[in-house]
C-alpha cells in the first residue's frame, strides 16, 4: 500500500516524522505514518499532537492532501534552470491559488473543457505551522513546519497565450490544479533534496532545491512582510526546467528525495 502512494517503505530517520491527513469510517483526521498503518494523533497538528489509540491499517484509509490550508500561496520563476533568458525577478514573486484547487494525492488532475495547454509544475510545498507576520529569514525558518511534494498545474494559454487572462485565477486556480502529498514530512533539510517530475515514467523535470532563486526562508519571510501566514497555509515555491502538456490518460508523478512521491491521473472534464 504505501507503493501505491509513492511512500518509501523505509522508516524515516531519526527525528524525522511523517504525517498523513486520511478518510476513514469515522470521519477525517490526523495521523503519523508508521510502516503500513497509521497512528491518529490528538490535539494541534502544529503544536506538540499526541498519538492516540491503536493503529490502523493504511490499506483501510484513503490518503488525503495532507494539509487544510486557510491560504494557499505559490511562487513564480524561482528557479535558476526555469527562468531561462527572462530577467531574474528581485523578490519572491508571489501569487495565490485558490483552496478549491487543492486536489489529494492518486485523484485526478481534471482538464478543464476549454483548456488547451495544461502542464504540470513539480514543486516543494512549504506548510506554515505557526501564525507568522514580519518575521525575519530567521523567525520564518522557524515557521516552517514541514514539507511535502507539490503540483503547480497551469494552463499556459490564459496564463501568457494571445488571449490571456488579466490575472492567473483559473490558468493557475481551476479546480484541482493544486495535487500535494502524500506525506507531511518534519525533520529533514530541504534546502538541497532531487526534484523529478515524471510524465507516464519518463524524467521531464530534475533538480536540487538548491537551484532556488529563493530559498524556503527568504520566501516565507516577504510573505509575511504583507500577509500574515496561519498554520496550515501553503507555500508552493516554484518550478525547475521545462514543463510541457499533459493530456488525459497520462500519469503526472512528483517525486522528492526523502518526501515520497505525488502520483495524479490526468482526465478530461
Amino acid at each position: 500500500m504505501l507503493a501505491a502512494y509513492g511512500i518509501a517503505a523505509a522508516q524515516p530517520g531519526p527525528g524525522v516524522t511523517r504525517y498523513v491527513r486520511y478518510r476513514a469510517k469515522n470521519g477525517v483526521s490526523w495521523g503519523i505514518l508508521e510502516g503500513e498503518a497509521v497512528r491518529k494523533i490528538s490535539g494541534d497538528l502544529y503544536s506538540k499532537p499526541k498519538p492516540t489509540g491503536s493503529p490502523i491499517k493504511l490499506s483501510d484509509v484513503k490518503l488525503l492532501a495532507p494539509a487544510a490550508p486557510p491560504k494557499i500561496f505559490a511562487v513564480g520563476l524561482n528557479y535558476r534552470s526555469h527562468i531561462g533568458n527572462r530577467p531574474a525577478p528581485t523578490v519572491p514573486e508571489i501569487f495565490y491559488k485558490p483552496i478549491t484547487s487543492l486536489q489529494d494525492p492518486a485523484a485526478p488532475i481534471v482538464i478543464p473543457k476549454s483548456a488547451q495547454n495544461v502542464h504540470y509544475e513539480g514543486e516543494l510545498v512549504l506548510v506554515i505551522g505557526k501564525r507568522t507576520s514580519r518575521a525575519s529569514k530567521d523567525q520564518a525558518r522557524d515557521a516552517i513546519f514541514g514539507v511535502t511534494c507539490g503540483n503547480d498545474v497551469s494552463e499556459r494559454d490564459w496564463q501568457s497565450g494571445a488571449n490571456k487572462d488579466l490575472q492567473w485565477w483559473r490558468a493557475k486556480g481551476s479546480d484541482t490544479f493544486g495535487p500535494c502529498g502524500p506525506v507531511l514530512v518534519t525533520g529533514i533539510d530541504y534546502n538541497k533534496l532531487l526534484l523529478q517530475t515524471r510524465l507516464n515514467g519518463e524524467v521531464v523535470q530534475k533538480q536540487s532545491t538548491s537551484d532556488l532563486l529563493f530559498d524556503p526562508a527568504t520566501i516565507v519571510s516577504h510573505i509575511s512582510q504583507y500577509v500574515t501566514l496561519e498554520p496550515g497555509d501553503l507555500v508552493y515555491t516554484g518550478t525547475p526546467g521545462a514543463t510541457k502538456k499533459m493530456n488525459p490518460g497520462d500519469l503526472v508523478e512528483i517525486d522528492i528525495e526523502a518526501i515520497g512521491v505525488l502520483k495524479n491521473p490526468v482526465q478530461a472534464a
